[in-house]
């Protein structure tokens, strides 16, 4: 659990910079996220990478007003954002948050796995909110090489649900970070462009 809270820790401080990067006028644009804009993007990656990140410890489910909420609507959306990471990762903290089973609803999934994977989710989204406006994720090669290990060990089950597009062909000099994208269906070099 340390080592994964330091991953999140890390990962969270990112998503928090990128978002206060943002202007008003980028959100309208592109994603390499299908068809979402960056708008629709940053609402889901604010719902499930900061309050279902908190609500998955509490062992909570996300309220309806969260889930049909435009966060960009409010002009401090990236501070409120920041700030709810913030929560999101201190509840995290208690090792015994990380024991036992989360309730999905239909099924129960143990804690360090949804945790592991609400990492990679944040992660990944971060990279593709940063690439929309022309930023970069900065992550330690650590950091890096866990979100690829956690890509590797769900990207069939992502691909079941349409989670994840096909993989993409990178390198073999790819690093970790490049490898973890490509493995989840993103090209690390996607540009708006493209």
């Amino acid at each position: 659990m340390k080592n994964e809270h330091v991953h999140m820790t890390e990962v969270a401080g990112e998503a928090a910079r990128i978002a206060r990067s943002i202007t008003t006028d980028q959100l309208e644009l592109p994603t390499p996220c299908g068809d979402w804009d960056l708008r629709e993007l940053i609402n889901h990656w604010v719902l499930y990478t900061s309050h279902g990140l908190e609500h998955r410890a509490l062992r909570e489910d996300l309220p309806d007003e969260l889930t049909t909420r435009d966060f960009t609507a409010d002009a401090d959306w990236a501070q409120q954002y920041a700030a709810q990471l913030d929560r999101a990762v201190a509840a995290w903290s208690d090792p015994a948050v990380w024991e036992g089973e989360v309730d999905l609803g239909n099924s129960t999934t143990p804690a360090a796995e949804i945790a592991a994977m609400l990492i990679e989710e944040t992660a990944l989204h971060t990279w593709d909110v940063a690439r929309a406006v022309g930023e970069e994720l900065r992550l330690s090669d650590a950091a890096a090489a866990y979100v690829l290990d956690v890509v590797d060990g769900n990207a069939a089950l992502y691909r079941q649900y349409d989670g994840f597009a096909d993989e993409v062909t990178v390198p073999g000099s790819a690093s970790p970070l490049e490898r973890a994208l490509a493995h989840s269906g993103r090209d690390p070099h996607w540009t708006a462009a493209a």
